[in-house]
């Protein structure tokens, strides 16, 4: 039996998720006006690390009221961090939200923004829907993500090769378009996490888009006229220009619209230097504003530290 990308997709969001975040996201959902879908993705989802950060996509009917829901309408996602205490332990999540209209625009890769489509054609879960008629939507959705990556990766890859050099192809450009810092090889180290499944979704995503010409032998061969090659080239060229602009519009949106900014900052910071931070009701309330003060206290205390050991 021939395997579509919906099937594959319908397969692997409809599976049996991981029981924590599945609660998690029961209770991450009444922080938010009108949720009807929540994704579970990222590092986490693949190696059940609960001791870092969570990441989810909560999707909402329509956009937050008042000065972030302005923003949230032109430079989506709204991203937030919470800490909420599960089974007797605090668990902690980054938290991306959109509405499902701007969800489902976003996979079909027509605007400049590539980070919706290049998240989603990696394993993600389904966690959670205040309807079952919704799991449908988000379903196709995520099938058009697979399919737009798919597209752009037979236009960046090889001429010929084996389908994870495809997908190793697309996610440098992507990370290099998204301004994102990634170590060297990150790419490979998501796709070694199931190398069998990128090869049935892209196979699958050829097909149903008419680029699939051989398959043989571990190798595929985009089935890509000069001219088709030529336009997806020219789209890409176009959404990397404005990729980090974009980004970087996102960045300065996020230092004063990221909920749980300085939480989430306090974390990172005793996790990976192990010194502590303090955090006070101003500091929650102004992050941007503190970091300063917080990053001179940090060098004085490593300097301190430093010294003793001297």
């Amino acid at each position: 039996m021939t395997e579509t990308v919906a099937s594959l997709t319908r397969d692997e969001l409809s599976a049996p998720a991981p029981r924590l975040a599945v609660g998690y996201a029961a209770k991450l959902v009444a922080l938010f006006d009108a949720p009807v879908a929540v994704l579970f993705y990222g590092s986490i989802l693949r190696t059940g690390d609960l001791d870092g950060v969570m990441d989810f996509y909560v999707l909402t009917a329509g956009p937050r009221r008042g000065l972030r829901g302005l923003a949230g309408r032109v430079l989506w996602p709204d991203v937030s961090y919470h800490e909420i205490e599960l089974d007797g332990r605090v668990l902690r999540a980054k938290v991306a939200a959109m509405t499902l209209a701007q969800f489902q625009r976003a996979v079909t890769g027509r605007g400049a923004d590539t980070t919706i489509w290049t998240r989603f054609v990696q394993p993600a879960a389904l966690v959670w829907t205040a309807d079952p008629a919704i799991a449908p939507a988000v379903i196709d959705a995520v099938a058009d993500a697979a399919r737009t990556a798919a597209r752009f990766a037979a236009a960046l890859g090889p001429e010929e090769g084996p389908p994870q050099a495809y997908w190793s192809a697309l996610f440098q450009q992507t990370y290099a378009a998204e301004f994102r810092v990634e170590k060297g090889g990150r790419e490979q180290s998501i796709l070694a996490f199931d190398v069998a499944r990128y090869e049935r979704l892209l196979i699958a995503c050829w097909r149903e888009e008419g680029l699939l010409d051989i398959v043989s032998r571990g190798a595929v061969q985009p089935n890509l006229p000069p001219e088709a090659r030529k336009r997806i080239k020219a789209a890409w060229v176009l959404r990397r220009r404005l990729g980090r602009p974009l980004n970087y519009a996102r960045l300065i949106k996020a230092a004063f619209t990221f909920d749980g900014a300085a939480r989430y900052a306090a974390w990172k910071i005793e996790r990976h230097t192990g010194l502590s931070v303090p955090l006070t009701p101003w500091r929650e309330r102004h992050p941007v504003l503190a970091a300063p003060g917080v990053l001179w206290r940090l060098w004085r205390t490593r300097q301190a530290q430093n010294a003793k050991k001297a």
